[in-house]
């Protein structure tokens, strides 16, 4: 298999995968991410945004989740646990309402039906959301979410005014082109 110049990047560096470069530019962008950051990584696995935030901040406290299990990343604390049980973890639950950032790289399992794919996406896109919103502090909290351009793009967009004073969207340059990757910067809840 061919790969890319931002997959030969990310494995020279030691980086986990290209994802990396994606979330590197948005943080740069929106300045979200602060030496001491508290950090909840959802959809964790294989690793590589939590790698990133160590490697950006290392003094930043990451929380990670995925129901995938996930090689350990350095001082990094991982739960193999479905996002809707998240509640059910105490080390994460007592940080309720005091994350800084949020952040999401969590994709359904796709059938090939458009439809049926579409609505997984969004449903998984709003159950993040809402976990966004009962784990970010209020007052400066930031939530990155990757998503994808589809015909509930808007209307997941909307929800997300809903939540925030800002949303920005964007298409880093570490994205494939011809992929339908698309992700939501939220800031500041309401």
């Amino acid at each position: 298999m061919h790969a890319d110049s931002w997959a030969l990047r990310a494995k020279k560096l030691g980086f986990r995968s290209r994802a990396v470069f994606k979330l590197e530019e948005i943080l740069k962008k929106t300045n979200s991410l602060h030496s001491d950051s508290l950090v909840l990584d959802i959809g964790s696995a294989p690793g590589g945004w939590s790698e990133l935030i160590k490697a950006m901040a290392p003094a930043a406290s990451v929380y990670a989740i995925d129901l995938l299990p996930m090689d350990p990343v350095k001082d990094v604390f991982f739960f193999q646990e479905d996002l809707i049980n998240i509640h059910k973890i105490p080390e994460i639950y007592s940080l309720k309402l005091r994350f800084d950032l949020v952040i999401s790289d969590l994709a359904p399992n796709l059938s090939g039906i458009r439809a049926v794919d579409e609505e997984k996406i969004f449903d998984l896109n709003i159950e993040t959301l809402r976990t966004a919103s009962i784990y970010l502090n209020r007052y400066n909290g930031s939530f990155i979410i990757k998503t994808f351009q589809n015909s509930l793009l808007k209307r997941f967009r909307t929800e997300m005014e809903k939540c925030f004073h800002l949303v920005q969207t964007y298409k880093p340059a570490a994205s494939k082109s011809k992929s339908g990757e698309i992700y939501l910067f939220g800031e500041k809840p309401l």
